[in-house]
């Protein structure tokens, strides 16, 4: 396992989070289809920050920070929609909620900055 900066680490204790409160989301249909939703939007984008790290470019890690800023507002209408819906714990859902807004005023900045600095020094 390689060392984590402190946005990794936001990025991997938000998917922590938000599975411990899929598991509690009961096994309706509907329940079932929201959990798998997030699942996949809310575990993305710790594994597309990992790649950016690892970026051959400023304009890929634009690009996989871009899929980490889409995957994380996704997220939070899911969020949203379970609370909503009430399927599952409301103070657990409306943290990793919180903590996705920020991841996504957190990623949007990057991103600004990345492309601030890829116009101040073109390839």
């Amino acid at each position: 396992m390689y060392p984590m900066n402190n946005l990794h680490t936001r990025f991997f204790e938000f998917a922590v989070a938000l599975a411990n409160c899929v598991e509690q989301m009961p096994g309706t249909y509907l329940g079932r289809h929201i959990a798998h939703q997030l699942i996949r939007s809310g575990t993305a984008p710790l594994a597309n920050y990992a790649e950016a790290g690892a970026a051959e470019s400023r304009r890929d890690f634009i690009h996989k920070m871009g899929i980490c800023l889409k995957e994380l507002r996704e997220s939070v209408t899911w969020l949203q929609l379970a609370e909503r819906l009430a399927l599952g714990n409301p103070e657990a859902l409306a943290a990793v909620r919180d903590e996705a807004q920020q991841l996504t005023r957190i990623t949007a900045q990057c991103i600004l900055t990345a492309r601030k600095r890829l116009n101040n020094n073109p390839p």
